[in-house]
Parts: C-alpha cells; sequence; structure tokens
C-alpha cells in the first residue's frame, strides 16, 4: 500500500508545467512542502493557538503567522513576486482553518509566475537581507525555513500528545504496508552498496 496523505491540500494536477523543464522539481516540491505544512497545521484546534512548550517557544499562532507573513516577504521583497500587500496576508479572525486556507491560497498564486520565468530570472542575483543571491538560492531558503518551522510544530504535537502526520515518511502514529524508516545498518545497505 503506498503512502497517502490525509491532508490532499493543492492537487499536483494544479502545478503548471515550469518554462525551464528542468526546473520543473522547483514547483512540485513547493506544492509538496506546502501541503506538508498544511498537514501538519491541521493537526492543531483553535484551543491550541496560544500554546507553546516553553516560555521562551513562540506560540502556535506565533508560528502559524510568521510563517505566512515571511512567506510574502521572501516572494515579494527578494524574489520579485507580485504578492498581496502584507497587511492583507494574516486571516481575520485567526483560526488553524483559515491559516491553512490562506497559505495554500497564497502559495497557488505563486505558481504560474515562477513556472512563467525563464533561467536567467532563476539565476540572477537579488538582495537577500544584507547579501545577495541567486534566486534559485533564495528560493530553495525558504522551502527549508518552511521545513524548519514545520518540523517545529511537529514537535508541539507530539508535546500535545497528538498523532504527527506523515510528511517524508512514516511516524509513530501514520505508517503503511512496506514502509520503511531506514533505521538500522540492514536497511541502508539493502542495494549491497
Amino acid at each position: 500500500m503506498p503512502m497517502t496523505y490525509s491532508h490532499r491540500g493543492i492537487p499536483p494536477e494544479a502545478v503548471p508545467r515550469a518554462a525551464v523543464a528542468h526546473l520543473q522539481h522547483a514547483l512540485d516540491t513547493y506544492v509538496s512542502e506546502t501541503n506538508k505544512v498544511g498537514a501538519v497545521w491541521s493537526c492543531f484546534t483553535d484551543a491550541d493557538l496560544n500554546y507553546s512548550p516553553h516560555p521562551k517557544s513562540s506560540t502556535v499562532e506565533r508560528i502559524l503567522t510568521h510563517q505566512l507573513l515571511s512567506e510574502r516577504r521572501f516572494f515579494a521583497e527578494f524574489l520579485g513576486l507580485s504578492e498581496p500587500l502584507a497587511d492583507q496576508i494574516v486571516p481575520s479572525p485567526l483560526t488553524v482553518e483559515a491559516c491553512v486556507s490562506r497559505l495554500e491560497e497564497l502559495a497557488s498564486a505563486r505558481l504560474p509566475a515562477l513556472a512563467t520565468h525563464p533561467l536567467a530570472w532563476w539565476t540572477t542575483e537579488v538582495p537577500f537581507f544584507d547579501v545577495r543571491r541567486e534566486r534559485s538560492w533564495v528560493f530553495w531558503r525558504r522551502v527549508l525555513h518552511t521545513a524548519h518551522h514545520r518540523t517545529q510544530l511537529s514537535m508541539y504535537l507530539r508535546l500535545l500528545d497528538r498523532p504527527v502526520p506523515a510528511t517524508y515518511g512514516p511516524t509513530a502514529d501514520v505508517t503503511w504496508s512496506g514502509a520503511d524508516p531506514t533505521a538500522t545498518v540492514t536497511a541502508a545497505s539493502r542495494s549491497g552498496v
């Protein structure tokens, strides 16, 4: 039985074809990562928005808000895409469901622009905070930043004793036939290499 995700998010057929064929993986990965974030966020309730595991840790609400706003900043300021105004990003009233919907709506709206840009756009250096980086580097930095906060919230779910959804493979709560977390030497050397 193949791995299936309980949260569908942006369907694969909604991902446009990239003008630069070898960059299709960027669009596909961005959608996949967005869907994984939506799956983790969907495990929280509105009653969890003020939860944080430690006084120095961000609340669930703060992480959701940060994700929405910082992703908007990366795509607008650093990559140069047309984005809604910052004060239009965070849903009001702020609920978990509204944040998931907004995350997916904003990501879906970015896809056509990302798909149409030529290779020169991706390889052009742009200002990134106090340095300059290629747009492709900034894009992947955004994806990694998003994965960091998804992982942070996955830990919050565990601390709340909630099921943690599968993202890159099985979890203690979600598995399937043939799932292999590669946690042994035997599993890591199956091909004989």
